[in-house]
């Protein structure tokens, strides 16, 4: 299996079907920390929920239309990253992010969507990476910012979520923008 590092003993993986009570056992870590904005927080319950996510990724993996990996630091699965939305036809799609609290503040999310967006574009010719967040999520825009993404517009109560409505922010980065954005320094 690969390992792309990401620096300071962190690395980008796959998780698969397989690894699901490690899935899970990972998801309890980072339960509170992110289910108020990460629904994966709340359908993944059990070892057979967790299976049955990872192996609707890894469906969606095998029809190139998503594909989920796992953030390791020191070998621990701290986080994912995940293209939710993978449309070849329309040159689109949608990145989605999560951590433990233990992992949080060492830029590993940023680091790991760079390798995703870089991947989209020049690999699989991808014309536009999209991020959404609810309006509360400041850390999640506050990524998509250091991303260089600009802001798209506000869905406003567009996604129910635990008994609010909320106001999803679409933020986006384009092909030459991003190739701009490498070609300028920007890491």
């Amino acid at each position: 299996m690969f390992a792309i590092p990401l620096g300071d003993g962190a690395e980008l993986r796959p998780v698969e079907p397989w690894q699901a009570q490690e899935f899970l056992e990972h998801i309890d870590r980072a339960r509170d920390y992110a289910r108020p904005w990460v629904p994966l927080m709340v359908r993944v319950r059990d070892v057979e929920s967790a299976r049955v996510l990872l192996q609707d990724y890894a469906d969606k993996q095998a029809a190139d239309t998503g594909r989920l990996w796992a953030v390791r630091l020191n070998g621990t699965l701290v986080g994912g990253v995940l293209f939710r939305v993978f449309d070849t036809a329309n040159e689109t799609c949608e990145v989605g992010v999560w951590l433990e609290p233990s992992a949080a503040g060492r830029g590993l999310i940023g680091k790991a969507v760079e390798l995703l967006i870089d991947w989209a574009v020049e690999e699989r010719g991808m014309h536009r990476v999209e991020w959404l967040a609810s309006s509360a999520n400041h850390r999640s825009i506050a990524v998509a910012k250091r991303l260089g993404m600009s802001r798209d517009g506000v869905l406003r109560e567009s996604f129910p979520w635990q008994g609010v409505r909320h106001d999803m922010e679409v933020w986006s980065v384009l092909a030459p923008e991003w190739r701009a954005r490498r070609a300028a320094g920007h890491r």
